[in-house]
């Protein structure tokens, strides 16, 4: 499996923008939660965060919601997911990421869920509600750093210039940007005031730029080209698998792909 560094030099020497796509643990099933992932790497993602289940998802919109409900349902748990990372680490080449919600991570022990997760084969953590001032108590990015595990930040439109100035000190791997600031899943109608983000982040460090929340379909991913170097898809993928199967995912999935080329 490559590191998150060897990926976007990848992304860089080949395309104009990644992608990288959203699972939930445990939906539909854990089984078909690793045949999606398989997919989508033969789809030509570049990354994928699986996300483990959690009962209060608060920045994920419907579609994630329910698919966190359905995996909860299925008795899905953290060490299910930790080993469902463990089962991919030598099926894929591409980066996999844990995403998750911090009471998950605090409840089973920072630093011992950091320790295997990057045994498991985990590159990064994407825990949007950990902030950077709690850090003193909970040690969070110090685990992750030990490990050798990449701590994404996650900054909105709305961080203050003091947010961002914080956040990238002591981010790693690439910095994951919301377009919007609200949930996942709401409607991208602010392309406009997202490339002024995503200059503003251009100008305060050069670690990667991801952009997820509302990104959903090729036309979205070609009007992020030369503003960030990362578009993620959620909630959208979600719902395709819902309404239409695997197999017309996989379709969808390699549209958003070709439209990065």
């Amino acid at each position: 499996m490559r590191t998150i560094s060897e990926q976007i030099k990848i992304i860089k020497e080949t395309k104009k923008i990644g992608l990288m796509t959203h699972v939930v643990a445990g939906y539909p099933s854990l089984k078909e939660t690793e045949i999606l992932i398989l997919q989508m790497e033969k789809a030509g993602v570049d990354l994928i965060e699986i996300q483990i289940p959690f009962s209060d998802p608060m920045a994920d919109g419907p579609a994630i919601m329910k698919a966190n409900d359905v995996a909860l349902e299925n008795k899905v748990t953290i060490t299910d997911t930790l080993q469902l990372m463990k089962r991919l680490i030598n099926k894929v080449a591409i980066p996999l990421l844990f995403m998750g919600y911090y009471n998950s991570l605090f409840h089973y022990g920072v630093e011992k869920f950091c320790k295997e997760a990057k045994m498991s084969g985990a590159q990064g953590l994407i825990i949007p509600d950990i902030p950077v001032d709690e850090e003193v108590y909970e040690n969070f990015i110090g685990s992750c750093k030990k490990y050798n595990l990449s701590s994404i930040r996650v900054l909105s439109p709305t961080s203050t210039n003091e947010r961002i100035r914080v956040n990238v000190k002591v981010a790693s791997g690439f910095i994951y940007c919301t377009a919007i600031s609200g949930t996942t899943g709401s409607k991208n109608e602010e392309n406009k005031l997202t490339k002024q983000f995503l200059q503003k982040m251009r100008s305060a460090t050069k670690i990667p730029l991801a952009v997820g929340f509302g990104i959903s379909t090729p036309d979205h991913i070609k009007k992020l080209i030369g503003y960030a170097d990362i578009a993620v898809v959620g909630s959208a993928v979600i719902k395709k698998i819902e309404q239409a199967g695997m197999h017309q995912t996989r379709k969808y999935i390699e549209s958003l792909v070709a439209a990065g080329m």
